[in-house]
């Protein structure tokens, strides 16, 4: 969380220090988000046949030494290849953290303890994200953001060494891991969100945008037809059969493209349309952090006192109402913002939180910690597709090469028209996708963990 809160608030210092347009930028972000979420179930393959903590080891040690190598970066190419690569690390930490509390906690409250534990912390790095990365760009280069992965790669090295046991060799498996799988829903979810930049970059009748497109649903027929005939497939297709997890999956989809729109969408927005500093944009950000904590009793209210399908459907109208809400505010200040921040936030904790619960409560009991990739693949799929389509959208509406310095009145006018299209039609996606993933949820209440009871 922090490594992508940290990078996000110096897209903009990045582009210009690198010379690069909205395109470029959008695959900063996306080529992370591709990757790790392309691989996760993939990860979560090895670790099951591998080992949990040896896997996760390796991820973290890839992941520490690659963050150096940004010291090396010059064009906004090389830094896109290197996110991509990090992206692939850090598949193989994801999954496994979630799926070591499984293994580690028998009784279920406990493992409930732990995941909100592990939900705060992660909530945590969304707060200092900004923040730290707002005020150290105001001292040092924005690459020092990526190399202080290194040292906390080390730290978590150590603890899971010191913290974690060995995997016992009858708690893993045999399967085969399923690389082509992984390859084609790279391929697939890839070609997608190029078509969409190749389509503003070279047109939409080009023989290169044709291609991608064509491309990206034969990859994606491909993974359908190979994972039904696979003898282990990466994502067991029968899984989505049952209503729940198929719906979760779909609403989180949803929720991923609202939050990796805007906050793509409003970094530009305050750095650049306002001229804020980093620090401040960063602050901006407050709004979104504060509400993601403080809405869980209202979430959890709505839970339990409609169920899961009508409060995701609730959440879902949050979301909807507050990207109807930007499409108006961001011409009217930053007051105007910051409600719709609020309510965009509501949203998107409702649903998150519910929808990961009933999935992983859907899933065999066998199967938990695939159930714990999916809801993560998800999520990165929509990350992939809300970035592609704010910063396809502002390359198309506005201008595919962000000017260095104070923007005029008629350039700030014009990024503000483009967003104004962009999140009315972001509503209606967003509303639609995460509507019909809710409405096949079941009206389970489930949305915390029971109390413990003392041993005698």
């Amino acid at each position: 969380m922090v490594d992508n809160t940290l990078l996000s608030i110096a897209l903009p210092t990045i582009g210009r220090d690198l010379g690069s347009g909205t395109t470029a930028l959008q695959w900063v972000t996306g080529a992370y988000s591709l990757t790790f979420g392309g691989l996760l179930l993939t990860a979560g393959s090895m670790a099951d046949r591998l080992g949990r903590r040896r896997v996760l080891l390796v991820g973290l040690a890839v992941f520490g030494l690659l963050s150096l190598c940004v010291i090396a970066v010059t064009t906004a190419g090389e830094l896109i290849a290197l996110r991509a690569a990090l992206g692939i690390a850090a598949a193989a930490m994801a999954p496994i953290t979630n799926s070591l509390v499984f293994r580690l906690f028998d009784d279920k409250a406990l493992r409930m303890r732990a995941i909100t534990v592990m939900m705060v912390v992660g909530m945590s790095g969304f707060v200092l994200g900004p923040l730290l990365g707002g005020t150290a760009l105001a001292h040092v280069r924005w690459e020092w953001l990526l190399v202080v992965n290194a040292p906390i790669a080390l730290i978590a090295c150590i603890g899971v060494r010191l913290g974690v046991p060995a995997d016992r060799r009858e708690d893993l498996t045999d399967d085969a891991l399923d690389l082509p799988g992984a390859v084609l829903s790279i391929s697939a979810i890839g070609l997608a969100c190029y078509s969409l930049t190749s389509g503003v970059q070279h047109g939409w009748v080009s023989a290169i945008t044709i291609t991608s497109i064509i491309g990206a649903i034969a990859a994606g027929l491909a993974f359908v037809w190979h994972e039904r005939r696979s003898a282990a497939p990466m994502l067991d297709l029968d899984l989505f059969s049952n209503g729940t997890v198929r719906g979760a999956a779909i609403a989180q989809i949803g929720t991923a493209i609202a939050m990796a729109s805007v906050m793509f969408g409003l970094i530009l927005h305050f750095q650049y349309a306002y001229g804020w500093s980093p620090v401040r944009a960063g602050l901006a950000n407050l709004p979104i952090i504060v509400t993601m904590i403080a809405a869980s009793p209202f979430s959890e209210w709505l839970a339990r006192r409609f169920g899961h399908r009508i409060a995701c459907l609730v959440g879902a109208g949050f979301l909807s109402a507050s990207l109807v809400g930007l499409a108006w505010g961001v011409d009217h200040g930053y007051a105007a913002i910051a409600v719709c921040m609020v309510l965009m936030t509501i949203g998107l904790r409702t649903v998150m939180t519910i929808c990961a619960v009933a999935l992983v409560d859907a899933m065999p009991s066998n199967r938990t910690s695939i159930g714990t990739a999916l809801n993560d693949t998800a999520q990165e799929v929509g990350t992939s597709i809300g970035t592609a389509v704010i910063g396809t959208a502002i390359a198309a509406l506005v201008t595919t090469q962000l000017p260095p310095g104070v923007w005029s009145s008629d350039l700030v006018e014009s990024f503000f028209h483009g967003e104004r299209i962009t999140y009315a039609l972001l509503a209606v996606v967003v509303g639609v996708v995460t509507a019909l993933g809710a409405r096949t949820l079941t009206d389970s209440r489930t949305v915390e963990e029971p109390a413990i009871e003392e041993p005698v």
